[in-house]
């Protein structure tokens, strides 16, 4: 998808997330997990491709989030899938931060 195919949602202050943080917002119908790694911003589905749990109630560490119900680990900066019971990687969003404003950009087709 190019840039053109989001739409961008203002979704926090940059200042609301400290590094190695997570907040979960909603855009739409969509729930997504706001992530602070090594100064960057990354967003995720909130929700485990697993099971339904939102990962914002997870453990981030090294770099992952680990899922509250069953334990499965997703990658941060890519949403990959890492260890089981997931096998479907967590949905990557493209995010901007423009002063001290975060957005994230949601597919157009699901506004």
């Amino acid at each position: 998808m190019s840039d053109q195919d989001y739409e961008y949602h203002a979704v926090a202050k940059a200042d609301e997330i400290d590094d190695e943080e997570v907040i979960a917002v909603s855009v739409g119908r969509l729930d997504i997990g706001i992530y602070k790694m090594d100064g960057e911003y990354f967003a995720l589905d909130d929700i485990c491709t697993h099971a339904y749990a939102a990962m914002s109630d997870g453990y981030i560490e090294d770099g992952n989030i680990e899922c509250p119900l069953h334990g499965a680990c997703f990658d941060i900066k890519t949403g990959k899938a890492l260890t089981a019971p997931a096998t479907v990687d967590l949905r990557k969003f493209p995010v901007k931060v423009e002063g001290d404003q975060i957005f994230v950009g949601v597919p157009k087709t699901e506004q």
